[in-house]
């Protein structure tokens, strides 16, 4: 094996120790999302594991049900969104924004 090939076998093996290391932090990484104004919220991990769901007791109305559940869709649908930001960002720290074959996509 070449010294450039050694070298940059040596790159590859620290990127992938950083990605992993990279991919347990986010499950400790939150973000929130919201709807309405921040009557309901959602806060999902890195992983996008929905961690918490909270409605303002305002949100909750018997007579319009189909309102709170479209709330808490676009809340979960923002939270989510959020997410996929965030470890875009977090991933491109350690790739340099490249697409490395057998990686979940950066969104």
């Amino acid at each position: 094996m070449s010294k450039n090939m050694g070298k940059m076998l040596k790159q590859v093996q620290k990127m992938q120790a950083n990605l992993a290391r990279v991919q347990e932090e986010l499950k400790e990484k939150t973000v929130e999302g919201t709807a309405g104004g921040g009557v309901v919220k959602v806060t999902v991990n890195g992983h996008q594991e929905v961690l918490a769901v909270k409605i303002a007791p305002e949100a909750v109305d018997p007579d319009d049900v189909e309102m709170l559940q479209d709330l808490i869709i676009a809340a979960v649908n923002d939270a989510f969104r959020k997410c996929q930001e965030m470890v875009s960002q977090e991933m491109g720290k350690v790739t340099g924004g490249l697409q490395i074959p057998g990686l979940p996509p950066m969104f």
